[in-house]
């Protein structure tokens, strides 16, 4: 015969240290199989284009311009108005090469004068070798 409580003394538990092991190995196996791309630190929307495939040997120097008419020459930004300290800026960059590819990623709202501008000082730099970056239109959108 029982005394006392009828009741079960049987607490339940959920142990939960198993399930975030399991997490944080799913996790870690997410983050190291992920593909990294290169993401520059200024948000620049590309105009379409269809893809082609191309050349790419050697590091190209890159020009980003921002809707706002901002120029980065690689990593550096422009500092200044004008073509004059965009070719300054593009000079120190580039240093003598003067056949290194060079690729002008200018948001898509960007005015043309500004794209203009920046393939004005790189044609008085002496660059011939110019690429516009854009993203691939998908198929059959028709734009």
């Amino acid at each position: 015969m029982r005394i006392g409580n009828d009741r079960r003394q049987d607490d339940f538990e959920i142990n939960v240290i198993p399930l975030i092991d399991v997490l944080l190995t799913l996790l870690m196996f997410f983050v190291l199989t992920s593909t990294f791309v290169q993401h520059s630190r200024l948000q620049v929307t590309l105009p379409k284009a269809s893809a082609q495939d191309r050349d790419m040997t050697s590091p190209a120097l890159t020009i980003m311009i921002d809707r706002d008419g901002r120029f980065y020459v690689g990593s550096d930004e422009v500092q200044g108005e004008g073509v004059e300290p965009l070719k300054q800026t593009i000079a120190r960059n580039a240093g003598t090469d003067r056949d290194r590819q060079v690729i002008i990623r200018a948001d898509a709202m960007t005015p043309n004068q500004d794209v203009v501008t920046a393939m004005d000082a790189l044609g008085q730099l002496g660059f011939t070798r110019l690429s516009i970056a854009t993203t691939p239109s998908k198929p059959g959108s028709g734009q």
